[in-house]
């Protein structure tokens, strides 16, 4: 495949220059920028059109969350990863409605961080796992899981599970002998019916009803 170019904004040149380092490390993968403000960052972003943007929350200008929504309305082909001290579910949430396509703690190994890059780069989310054992516990409080599931008919339960299975939609349109047209619509179905309006987030649900086995 294609060089795999990352464009790193982080305000702290020495937790810049050990990300970069462990970036380059990976096979395939090139730093092409590097930036320490979020007014850099997008600059870098407009110069360069990296495929992938490993982002920290906290920076001056513009902090991460601002960057992470200029980007992806602007450039929604380029995939973001927020790489951050911040391992509060709160802040993963945040990430992922604005369109961030990985959340990672800067305490993960390299290859988890190598996993990261490669899973969003063909186009799935990635979340941390202790990350998204918090965000499956914070979901679950207080909320009616099942009986939101109860109001999805068979073919939508259907859906959901292989949309939650990393399935696109012509794969599921192909396995389950619709158009993907229909597919589309019992997506938009499901979001309207969970109030779910992320891939992540239905994958998050069906783990929590028990539609996706992830393991031990």
């Amino acid at each position: 495949m294609d060089t795999i170019r990352v464009l790193i904004a982080d305000d702290h040149p020495l937790v810049r220059a050990g990300i970069s380092s462990l970036v380059t490390k990976i096979e395939g993968v090139k730093v092409i920028g590097e930036a320490g403000t979020g007014g850099e960052a997008l600059d870098l972003v407009r110069q360069h059109r990296p495929n992938l943007m490993l982002l920290d929350i906290s920076m001056p200008e513009r902090n991460g969350f601002e960057v992470l929504d200029e980007v992806t309305k602007t450039y929604p082909e380029i995939r973001v990863i927020v790489l951050t001290v911040h391992e509060a579910v709160e802040y993963a949430q945040k990430a992922l409605r604005g369109g961030a396509a990985g959340f990672l703690s800067k305490s993960a190994a390299i290859t988890e961080l190598e996993e990261a890059i490669h899973t969003v780069v063909r186009g799935e989310d990635y979340i941390s796992p202790e990350i998204l054992k918090k965000t499956l516990l914070h979901m679950g409080k207080g909320t009616s899981n099942q009986e939101r599931l109860a109001t999805l008919s068979p073919r939508q339960r259907e859906v959901l599970r292989l949309i939650a299975e990393g399935m696109t939609t012509k794969q599921i349109g192909r396995l389950l002998n619709i158009s993907v047209k229909t597919v589309e619509t019992h997506r938009a179905t499901l979001m309207e019916k969970l109030g779910i309006h992320e891939v992540a987030g239905l994958v998050r649900f069906a783990i929590i009803v028990g539609l996706l086995d992830v393991g031990e």
